[in-house]
């Protein structure tokens, strides 16, 4: 029978990427998809939320009720983990990233706000949802440095890598 892709098969390669190439394929996923899964703790236990991210740089985004589960569960404890991944058509296609980091909520008129904001495109929803362009958003706004993400590319092993990688902040 033939093998679509051959080169997935025996055991996976363990070389890594060097940084500059690692970041440039984090950050086209990061590009190239807008939701995620957001995994919290709190006083009930786990929480694994879908929500729609946007990114700046290694810094992914999203607006929330501040009443929310996912939002209490942040104010207990502001460690978090996102995972964002692109469609899954089969093994060589598999990409994705699991984000760790700590969430900070970011309020109207926090001047921290003012350096992530522009990357939020919230005018596409609000045209959806017949608001007015006028007055942007004042939910808060969650942000989340990544400390370190571990990237997973099937495709990798075609090039002889690693199908896993490990990238961490520069301290």
């Amino acid at each position: 029978m033939p093998v679509t892709n051959p080169w997935l098969a025996g055991p996976a390669p363990t070389t890594r990427l060097d940084r500059h190439r690692l970041e440039e394929r984090i950050l086209n996923l990061l590009s190239s998809q807008n939701m995620c899964v957001l995994a919290t703790s709190g006083p009930d236990g786990p929480l694994a939320t879908p929500v729609r991210y946007f990114h700046l740089d290694f810094a992914l985004m999203f607006t929330a009720a501040a009443t929310s589960p996912k939002m209490r569960n942040i104010a207990v404890d502001p460690r978090v983990s996102l995972g964002v991944f692109a469609p899954l058509v089969g093994q060589a296609s598999s990409r994705g990233a699991q984000v760790f980091g700590r969430a900070r909520v970011l309020l109207p008129g926090d001047p921290e706000r003012e350096h992530y904001w522009p990357a939020v495109r919230w005018q596409s929803d609000y045209v959806e949802r017949s608001r007015s362009l006028d007055e942007p958003p004042a939910d808060p706004l969650v942000v989340v440095e990544a400390d370190r993400i571990v990237y997973t590319e099937h495709w990798l092993r075609r090039d002889g890598y690693a199908p896993r990688q490990f990238w961490r902040r520069a301290a």
